[in-house]
C-alpha cells in the first residue's frame, strides 16, 4: 500500500477528531465534570452519616479514606464508558455516523482518537474528585503519579469497551442493557465499598477475574499506599484487558461492522 498523501500518519485528522471529543464533553462541564463531583460527595456524604466514627478502620486507614478511591475510580470509569459509546451512539440513531466515516482516518486514527477523549475526561473528572477529597476529608495522593496511571489504563480500558458497546447498539435500550448488566456489576462489584479480603473463598477468588478489580485496587494504592493486591499485576491484567477491547474495537472499525449505514 502507497504513502498517503498526508502522511502515514494522519496526525491533523486524528487530533481534530479527538479535539471533537474534548469539546463535546467541555461545552456541557455542568453535566460531565461538575455533576461526577456531586455524585462522589453524595456517596462520601452518605456513607458518613450512615456509619458516622463507630466504622472500623479498613485495610488500616478511616473507612471514608479506604472508600474514597474507589468512589473516585468508579466514576472515572463510568464517565469514560459513557464518552465514548454515547459519541458513537448518538451519531449511528442520528445517521450522521458518516461524518466520522467519511474523512481519510484508519481504523486506528479513529481509535486512538475517541481513546484521546476518552483519557482525556477521565482524567479531568480524576483531578476535580481528587481535589474534592483532599479539600472535605484531607486526604491527597499518596502516589500521584500511579493514580494517574491508572486512571489513564481504566479510561483506554472502559473507553474502549464503550466503543465496542456503541458498534454493537443499535438502539439506545441496547445501551441501557449494557451499562446495566455489565457496567455497573462492574463497578460496585469490584471492591469500591468493602475489602476483597473480607469475602468468603469463592467470591473472592472469582472478584479477581473482574478487571475493575485492578482498577479500584490500583487507585487506593495511588491514593493510600495500601492494596489488597500487588499494584504492578494489577496494572498489568488491566493492560491485557485493555488491549483485548482495543484490539476487537479495531477489528470492528476495520471492517465496518455495524458502522456503515
Amino acid at each position: 500500500m502507497g504513502v498517503r498523501r498526508f502522511g502515514r500518519v494522519n496526525w491533523l485528522g486524528m487530533t481534530m477528531l479527538a479535539w471533537r471529543e474534548i469539546l463535546r464533553f467541555t461545552s456541557v462541564w455542568q453535566q460531565t465534570l461538575l455533576a461526577p463531583l456531586i455524585t462522589a460527595g453524595l456517596f462520601l456524604t452518605v456513607f458518613a452519616l450512615a456509619f458516622g466514627q463507630n466504622r472500623a478502620d479498613v485495610m488500616g486507614v478511616p473507612y471514608l479514606a479506604f472508600l474514597a478511591p474507589g468512589i473516585l475510580m468508579m466514576t472515572v470509569i463510568q464517565n469514560a464508558f459513557a464518552n465514548t459509546s454515547s459519541s458513537i451512539l448518538i451519531a449511528k440513531v442520528q445517521g450522521n455516523i458518516v461524518d466520522t466515516l467519511m474523512p481519510p482516518l484508519s481504523p486506528l486514527e479513529t481509535l486512538l482518537g475517541y481513546l484521546a477523549g476518552s483519557v482525556t475526561r477521565a482524567l479531568a473528572v480524576a483531578a476535580i474528585i481528587a481535589l474534592g477529597i483532599g479539600v472535605t476529608i484531607g486526604q491527597w495522593p499518596a502516589h500521584p503519579l500511579w493514580l494517574m496511571l491508572i486512571v489513564v489504563m481504566g479510561a483506554v480500558l472502559m473507553g474502549g469497551l464503550g466503543i465496542a458497546a456503541a458498534i454493537w447498539a443499535n438502539k439506545f435500550d441496547q445501551m441501557a442493557a449494557i451499562t446495566n448488566f455489565i457496567v455497573t456489576p462492574l463497578s460496585f462489584l469490584s471492591g469500591t465499598f468493602y475489602s476483597a479480603e473480607a469475602l468468603p473463598p469463592v467470591f473472592y477468588a472469582l472478584t479477581h477475574f473482574n478487571p475493575v478489580f485492578y482498577l479500584i485496587d490500583g487507585a487506593r494504592y495511588g491514593m493510600l499506599g495500601v492494596s489488597d493486591a500487588n499494584p504492578a499485576q494489577g496494572l498489568a491484567v488491566v493492560a491485557l484487558f485493555a488491549g483485548g477491547v482495543s484490539a476487537v474495537c479495531w477489528a470492528w472499525l476495520k471492517s465496518g461492522y455495524r458502522m456503515k449505514p
